[in-house]
């Protein structure tokens, strides 16, 4: 029938009617399943088992790793891996795609093999300590898999124990006194580490998970985690990137603090800290502030003025947006989704998937949250880990 007026729209122009194109919207189907694709085949190391986070940090004194490159911290190998791995378990179809299983399974060997690694252990006395990273993700990885009968049954008893060593090593790392972590300190951990809501928002994630599972969880060491968290709120919703409780200033950065907000928001509500008022006031933060996360994305550097943003606050931050908008009530949510759809459309990559960092391996990162913020309709509530 020629032009089809279900795709366009009329506007009104020097008197004449000019076609417009409706707005293009981001096939999330379609989407989630090329990425999918994408990921498994993605997959690396000696025993193709990995999907490790690529920064600009290597470990001292820079040993070479498996294909003669700068050593990539361990921590970021195993928590790579487990982004990885949930965000292919939470895409639809899993349950029967064998391919996928297959690739998971070997990701499960690689995340417990990972707590013998002497790069994953518990003494360290530098200033820069990724290892935490591993703990958490870990964590969250093994937890999900559990909770949805989907480890391997040849690894099920390792599994758990590795899950108990994370929850162990978690727990050595905690800041001393205030309570929660931290990777970037002066030195040694010690009582002066300040607290990094960054970090410590997705740690009382897996704490949850695991608590929801039956481990067993240090009730100090989370209701610490929970008030650092809490006194880093200040009234305007913005959290700084690092405070310790006898120190904290309003920095005035609240665009650069939007990732930030959200992940503490998000915590605190999941512990019973937090509101549908606070959880909305962050998401709107996000929207409106969104701009300055956008114009550090996959740019050099880290923590650039005037806000202080570095690339990987990116997808971290659309995540928490995307946890974010289940906590509020059902009738608000589509909405949100709808905003945040549009914004994963508007930097998607010209091969379909995304990447927040100038190094093309994290690719594998940037589309694992996408995949993982696009289906959290319609997966377990992330109220779920507070039970």
């Amino acid at each position: 029938m020629g032009l089809s007026f279900a795709l366009v729209s009329f506007a009104t122009l020097s008197g004449l009617l000019v076609p417009q194109e409706e707005p293009k919207v981001l096939d999330v189907p379609t989407a989630v399943s090329k990425a999918v694709t994408f990921l498994v085949e993605r997959q690396e190391g000696p025993n193709q088992a990995e999907w490790p986070y690529e920064g600009v940090y290597r470990v001292p004194p820079y040993e070479k790793d498996y294909e003669g490159r700068r050593q990539i911290p361990f921590g970021y190998r195993v928590g790579g891996t487990s982004i990885t791995a949930c965000a292919l378990m939470q895409a639809p179809g899993y349950a029967e795609d064998e391919l996928r299983q297959a690739a998971v399974a070997r990701a499960t060997q690689f995340v417990i093999d990972a707590t013998d690694h002497e790069l994953m252990g518990p003494k360290y006395d530098g200033g820069y300590d990724v290892r935490g990273w591993g703990y958490i993700y870990a964590i969250d990885f093994l937890m999900r898999m559990e909770a949805r009968g989907w480890t391997p049954k040849e690894l099920k008893r390792e599994a758990k124990k590795a899950a108990k060593d994370y929850l162990a090593s978690l727990a050595d790392i905690e800041i001393p006194e205030y309570g929660g972590w931290n990777y970037a300190r002066k030195g040694a951990l010690s009582k002066a580490s300040p607290t990094s809501p960054f970090m410590t928002a997705p740690a009382v994630h897996a704490l949850l998970a695991a608590k929801a599972q039956g481990y067993t969880i240090s009730k100090p060491m989370l209701k610490r985690a929970l008030d650092a968290l809490e006194h880093g709120r200040l009234e305007t919703g913005e959290v700084p990137y690092s405070y310790r409780n006898d120190e904290l200033k309003d920095p005035d950065q609240l665009p650069g603090s939007i990732g930030r907000m959200l992940a503490t928001e998000v915590a605190l509500q999941l512990g019973g800290r937090s509101s549908t008022d606070h959880v909305r006031r962050a998401l709107n933060s996000f929207f409106e502030h969104w701009e300055w996360l956008d114009k550090r994305r996959a740019q050099t550097g880290t923590h650039v003025a005037p806000y202080g943003v570095a690339p990987y606050y990116f997808y971290y931050a659309h995540y928490q947006a995307a946890l974010a908008i289940e906590l509020l009530p059902e009738a608000e949510r589509e909405n949100f989704r709808k905003q945040l759809r549009e914004r994963f459309l508007e930097v998607q990559l010209e091969d379909g998937m995304w990447n927040d960092r100038v190094f093309p391996r994290t690719a594998n990162y940037g589309t694992a949250i996408t995949v993982l913020s696009l289906t959290v309709p319609g997966s377990e509530s992330p109220g779920a880990a507070s039970k």
